[in-house]
């Protein structure tokens, strides 16, 4: 079986002209495949059937496996089979009638107002850091911004004027986010106090900067979010994108449409958005028994 799995390599290489690293990537998840299948004690890729194949996706999940991994690994799978049946190696295809697992998707983790109050609150706006951080944590929560866009965001994308930035986003797509009244006092106050001092004689076009005058990487922002949450006893998980995730889920929760927050988050796509709908239960029933002709 491990034979096959070269020949199929092989194939991309030459045939499709895959990147080198997706072709290892396939190599590592059709391994994970085939050595779950020998401890199944199926010696031969004829006996797969689909059962088993679903088996594997959910044991992996089971492992912990995140639905993008599976996912992929599903896509290496179907093509591994998709490439026998064609060189007639074997007669049928298991794989085809296998569904993606979107369900599986992860609601991701988001924060409580009070929450997100306590970790904003933090910062000591008296010194010039405190001041930074805190109109950071306040754009970030105002915007549902991803940190590294937040990173690239310079002086002239801001109009604190009407309330409004300009963001570039994946795929250099631009889109225009509004900003509410305490990001704005927040932005003016590091404006005002803390980026002169910052840049001393010297200029820069980037909003957020660090102590040296440079730009603030993604991984100086994330450090300052979970410093700030351990001080505010957040016990969650906190990860790169909790102000974002807790952003869309409390404009969903107080009855925003999915469109606008789709457009405010920068999304291609409308249900990578509808993930956080999953979170809004509660306001659904509520809805549905005040509304409904028998609740």
């Amino acid at each position: 079986m491990k034979e096959l799995i070269n020949s199929f390599l092989d194939y991309l290489s030459v045939e499709r002209a895959l990147a080198k690293n997706t072709i290892l990537a396939y190599r590592q998840d059709l391994n994970i495949y085939l050595d779950f299948m020998i401890k199944r004690q199926i010696q031969a890729l004829s006996k797969i059937d689909k059962n088993d194949i679903v088996e594997f996706m959910f044991s992996q999940k089971d492992s912990g496996v995140s639905p993008t991994s599976i996912s992929r690994r599903l896509a290496a799978i179907r093509m591994f089979h998709r490439f026998l049946s064609r060189e007639r190696i074997l007669k049928t295809d298991p794989s085809i009638l296998i569904d993606s697992p979107k369900l599986w998707k992860k609601v991701p983790d988001t924060l409580s107002l009070n929450e997100v109050e306590a970790l904003i609150s933090q910062p000591e706006v008296r010194n010039h850091q405190g001041a930074r951080d805190k109109a950071i944590l306040e754009t970030l929560y105002a915007t549902g911004m991803r940190v590294s866009e937040s990173c690239d965001l310079k002086t002239n994308n801001v109009n604190l004027d009407i309330g409004f930035l300009r963001c570039i986003g994946k795929g250099n797509k631009e889109r225009i986010i509004p900003l509410g009244k305490k990001a704005i006092h927040s932005i003016k106050r590091y404006l005002e106090f803390s980026r002169p001092h910052f840049l001393k004689n010297k200029s820069s076009e980037q909003l957020f900067i660090s102590r040296s005058g440079a730009k603030l990487s993604r991984q100086s922002v994330w450090k300052l979010i979970k410093r700030y949450a351990k001080e505010a006893k957040i016990k969650k998980s906190i990860k790169v994108h909790t102000l974002r995730h807790s952003f869309a889920t409390h404009l969903l929760e107080r009855g925003a449409d999915l469109r606008s927050v789709q457009e405010m988050l920068g999304h291609s796509n409308i249900s990578t958005t509808q993930i956080y709908t999953h979170i809004d239960k509660e306001r659904l029933k509520s809805i549905h028994k005040m509304f409904h002709p028998r609740p």
